[in-house]
């Protein structure tokens, strides 16, 4: 709710009003995005959303993987990643690890029983999480920053890397300020010799009717002594794909948004078809898509944006990264196929998760 946000004071809200982003009142794009939709393309109404549609949700259950055992041996190639779905990733880079936008609530909404419901339990529970040396947060949307996850971590002692403004929002949920890094675009933070740069994105921000751009978006890239990890959090396409590329690549891996994606959006989400036009401007890196297959945030079939992209992928001339949620995988050693394991969930033959009863348990809370 939107009561419960914190307002920029102080330090923080001098570096917010200094910033090459901030207009005095609020944070802008680049470019114009439209008011952050797309002219001449028919926009989802409603009704569209409320509705339903064909298959925007899954009919079978999606298999999960059980990381917890893999996670018990380090990364023989230094690089190792986990997609605990959506945009959450778990990133072990050159002895670092990072956790990016966690989201472990069962809806991303302000309300807590209405709102996208997630398909699938995460694979673990937060204290199954090996010990982390940063969480990453992009931005201030419902399922990129969820509540719930920020105060459960906040008894963890693990320090939080975002984008300006985002950090008064943490602290009200419990985050020490001394752990509490904000970083506006092209700014740097050191994790234990791992080099977490802020990037341009083009977003939005905002958790209610009064906020929206009042906090920063972002990308994120990670720099260790061997390995580039690029985080493309939510963005449209932009021309600073090349800009990124130039400055920070080139990259191991590109994590990057397929999903929750409509044509009239195009200037503020990506879909698969121009995560791979994206992937082309920043110029390296096996594609990680991200952003599908845990919510129900639009109108297309849940598994389109993968059927989409794997098959245009190899005509960009591009290595994609598939695992199934909870998989760690270790992508400078992928042999570059494919397990297209969405098709056999939506043909409601999904096999069962590796350990059901802690994908059932992923979800316990303590009361707020």
């Amino acid at each position: 709710m939107t009561s419960s946000l914190g307002r920029p004071t102080g330090l923080r809200s001098a570096r917010i009003q200094a910033s090459p982003q901030f207009n005095g009142r609020v944070f802008f794009n680049t470019y114009p995005v439209s008011s952050g939709f797309k002219d001449g393309v028919e926009r989802p109404s409603l009704r569209d959303f409320l509705c339903g549609g064909e298959r925007r949700v899954p009919s079978g259950t999606i298999a999960l993987v059980n990381p917890v055992a893999r996670w018990g041996m380090a990364p023989e190639s230094g690089l190792r990643v986990t997609r605990l779905g959506h945009s959450t990733l778990l990133v072990e880079i050159d002895g670092v690890r990072i956790l990016t936008d966690p989201v472990w609530s069962t809806r991303v909404s302000p309300l807590p029983f209405a709102g996208p419901k997630r398909f699938h339990p995460v694979p673990v529970s937060l204290s199954a999480l090996p010990s982390l040396d940063a969480v990453l947060i992009s931005h201030d949307h419902y399922d990129h920053l969820d509540r719930h996850t920020i105060r459960a971590l906040a008894r963890s002692g693990v320090p939080f890397i975002t984008s300006l403004g985002v950090g008064a929002h943490l602290e009200r949920w419990g985050i020490a300020p001394e752990r509490i890094t904000e970083l506006d675009w092209w700014e740097k933070a050191d994790v234990r010799g791992v080099a977490i740069t802020a990037a341009p994105a083009q977003h939005f921000s905002g958790r209610g009717i009064k906020d929206r751009n009042s906090t920063l978006w972002s990308s994120m890239h990670l720099q260790g002594a061997r390995h580039s990890f690029f985080f493309g959090a939510d963005s449209g396409l932009t021309p600073e794909f090349t800009e990124i590329g130039r400055r920070l690549g080139p990259f191991d891996v590109v994590a990057l948004e397929i999903g929750a994606y409509h044509p009239s959006w195009g200037d503020i989400h990506l879909g698969a078809e121009h995560a791979l036009v994206a992937r082309g401007m920043l110029g390296s890196g096996a594609v990680l898509p991200i952003h599908w297959s845990t919510f129900n945030l639009a109108i297309h079939p849940w598994d389109e944006p993968a059927e989409t992209i794997v098959r245009l992928a190899p005509d960009a001339g591009v290595q994609l990264l598939m695992p199934r949620i909870g998989e760690p995988i270790e992508p400078t050693r992928a042999d570059g196929g494919i397990d297209p394991w969405w098709r056999a969930v939506a043909a409601g033959r999904a096999p069962g998760s590796d350990d059901e009863g802690l994908a059932r348990r992923s979800l316990e809370w303590l009361p707020d």
